[in-house]
């Protein structure tokens, strides 16, 4: 049963190397249907695994399948296996990449059909390797292996942020991507390093236990400095890789890669694995509280921050990818407050209705012939109804109103956050919620209602006012392979949240129950529980006390509500009702209008501190100093010492007799000269 892990990751691996050798030669019929049948059958793998899982008995209190594929690296202390676990978080991750992703493969095989057959098979070669990589992440048991998948996604996400490569925009959108996501890795490498150094072991469990046990005895306890200072370095590599202050930039310009790689990045790979890195870390992160402190206060300012800069945004994929930073948001402040089922809870349901309004907003690209910009679009209601009904599924999912799974998710992320006694953060949650009501429901109305800006010869409001919409050959609702894709993902966007439905409301929070065994430190051998230490124990009880006060959690799930239905009633009235009200306040307030277009100058800001320095500092001093003056100066000064000497020896080898002869009577008569005068 061991050995059916490693199937997981390897079947999406194998359509990879078959697409990206001899898959152009095929139809893309076959390139698309080998890709997305390698997802399809990750996923069949993955289900029968977490239900093998399922029916074992709790070995140290968790269930859990581990399987070591080979030695990795042996030398002295280090000691690495390239080993996987499958426990409840992983069993829950695996299943959401596969089968998300499989819908995404799916999806995709309509929405580039236009692309050559080359072209068609690199994509998918690609798309398989993402979420083999993705895989590998959240199955691996120790940090070497993670990180393998850490850098993989990375890689990936470079390759199909700049599929276009030929575009400039394109290329650059990757390439910020990849070096934005190096200088969080710097950080976790060095976190990693620190672990090995104090402890001993990369090993997620042994870790777990090794803290827990230190913790037990406080006069032994020296390490808690190290793990803060350790903890916060991880934390830096989140950042980069879940788009949190201040390596957030890199998300936004992914927009410039196919629409069904945001969703994929965006809903079941890439941006999750900050969130899931500190949920597989937890005990580590229990025991330094400077560090939750520090993630859960920038986890809500980052909500907040992109929640602001997404009311005013006028590409639809770019709004989506603010809404996607202001989520993570929310995750990374459930993980602050140490509600760790509650973040990776919200990763589950966010997995299911981002996902949906990605390849919504696709459908919508599709059907207009590429264009993004909402504001030459309007009135697609009833030309694209498949599309429409979809998209307002997961809008209102997303926004958080019952019954639907991002209610569930996010109540239960405030309600945690304010019964940790954190009023100040809950007070700034329940804004981000505000406006992401506010700026979704814009996004709907802007696309969906009003004129349709999109007919020939239609003008756009706001900064392209006089413009003319392009001449379209007709809209298209979304074909059946991306249909289908839209309405399971429908399904998960209502049903998915139901699994964590709060004691409050009469529930068990099944969710919670099922992952809170991977929180916690385990035995290595199985035999019994480590040695519980003060915050372990806080958390065993913690859904006791969070469940207390229900009436308190009823009104404040109550409030939560209402602060959604008045963001939408806001987006109601200045987006639907009389959309020159935005307009006009757009003008009155135009100094913050244009704070928020140009989010906030972080980008200039980043470009004139750090960007422009270090090309200053390169070009000036190393390249032209350095390599050209001193590198080169030197290569080239050995040259021409050579060539001068040679010059002058050059001379002595004329050829002539004549001076050869006089050369040696010349040197006869110094010789003898030298001896007469001594």
């Amino acid at each position: 049963m061991t050995s059916v892990l490693l199937l997981i990751p390897l079947l999406p691996f194998l359509g990879f190397v078959i697409n990206a050798t001899i898959g152009r030669r095929w139809s893309k019929g076959v390139t698309g249907g080998l890709a997305t049948g390698a997802m399809a059958g990750a996923f069949g793998v993955s289900v029968y695994a977490v239900w093998t899982m399922l029916g074992l008995e709790p070995a140290g209190g968790v269930r859990a399948i581990d399987q070591v594929v080979f030695t990795w690296l042996a030398s002295d202390a280090l000691q690495i296996p390239f080993a996987l676990r499958l426990d409840p978080l992983a069993a829950l991750m695996i299943l959401v990449v596969t089968g998300i992703g499989t819908l995404i493969h799916l999806y995709s095989t309509a929405y580039m059909h236009d692309e050559t057959a080359p072209e068609f098979a690199r994509y998918f070669s690609y798309l398989n390797l993402f979420a083999s990589f993705m895989l590998v992440l959240v199955l691996g048991a120790n940090f070497p292996v993670l990180f393998i998948g850490w850098e993989g996604v990375g890689l990936c996400s470079y390759l199909l942020i700049g599929f276009y490569f030929t575009k400039p925009s394109a290329a650059d959108a990757g390439k910020k991507a990849f070096v934005v996501n190096r200088i969080g890795d710097f950080g976790f490498i060095l976190g990693m390093l620190l672990l090995f150094t104090t402890f001993g072991t990369l090993d997620f469990q042994q870790l777990a236990v090794k803290v827990a046990e230190m913790s037990a005895e406080p006069a032994v306890w020296a390490g808690a400095g190290v793990l803060t200072v350790a903890t916060l370095l991880l934390f830096v590599g989140a950042t980069g890789k879940s788009a949190q202050i201040p390596l957030f930039v890199w998300l936004p310009d992914a927009m410039e890669g196919p629409t069904p790689v945001s969703a994929l990045i965006h809903a079941a790979t890439m941006v999750t694995a900050g969130v899931y890195m500190i949920g597989r870390n937890a005990v580590l992160f229990s025991h330094a509280p400077f560090t939750l402190e520090v993630i859960a206060i920038i986890g809500v300012l980052t909500a907040l921050m992109a929640g602001t800069i997404g009311l005013v945004q006028n590409d639809i994929k770019r709004v989506l990818a603010y809404s996607t930073v202001s989520q993570l948001g929310y995750m990374f402040l459930a993980m602050g407050v140490g509600a760790f089922a509650g973040g990776v809870f919200h990763l589950y349901t966010h997995a299911f209705f981002k996902a949906l309004l990605f390849l919504g907003s696709g459908a919508v690209i599709h059907a207009l012939h590429g264009q993004q910009d909402m504001r030459y679009m309007g009135g697609l209601k009833r030309k694209l109804p498949i599309t429409f009904w979809t998209f307002l599924v997961g809008t209102i999912a997303i926004v958080g109103i019952p019954p639907l799974a991002g209610f569930f998710s996010k109540d239960e992320i405030l309600w945690k956050t304010f019964s940790t006694g954190h009023p100040v953060l809950w007070g700034l949650a329940v804004l981000a919620a505000l406006l992401t009501a506010t700026y979704m429901f814009r996004l709907l109305y802007m696309t969906f209602y009003g004129s349709a800006r999109w007919s020939p010869g239609a003008s756009a409001p706001g900064d392209h006012a006089g413009a003319k919409a392009p001449a379209l050959h007709g809209l298209h609702d979304a074909p059946p392979a991306m249909a289908i894709a839209l309405v399971v993902l429908v399904i998960g966007s209502v049903g998915a949240g139901l699994f964590g439905v709060p004691h409050a409301l009469g529930g068990d929070n099944r969710i919670e129950t099922f992952l809170e065994p991977s929180f916690h430190a385990m035995s290595v051998t199985g035999d019994t529980p480590a040695l519980a230490e003060a915050a372990v124990a806080e958390a065993e009880h913690a859904p006791e006390a969070a469940h207390a006060d229900t009436q308190t959690e009823l009104l404040l799930m109550f409030t939560s509500v209402m602060v959604a239905l008045a963001g939408i009633g806001l987006a109601t009235v200045f987006f639907l009702k009389a959309p020159q009200r935005a307009d006009a306040m757009a003008g009155q307030f135009s100094g913050l209008h244009r704070l928020l277009l140009n989010k906030y100058y972080v980008d200039e800001l980043y470009n004139a501190v750090f960007v422009q320095p270090i090309k200053g500092v390169s070009t000036s001093v190393l390249w032209k100093g350095v390599d050209a003056g001193i590198i080169d100066g030197s290569v080239n000064g050995v040259g021409l010492m050579v060539r001068g000497w040679s010059a002058v020896l050059r001379r002595v080898q004329t050829g002539s007799v004549r001076a050869y002869a006089m050369s040696i009577f010349l040197g006869v008569v110094t010789i003898l000269g030298y001896f007469l005068w001594r």
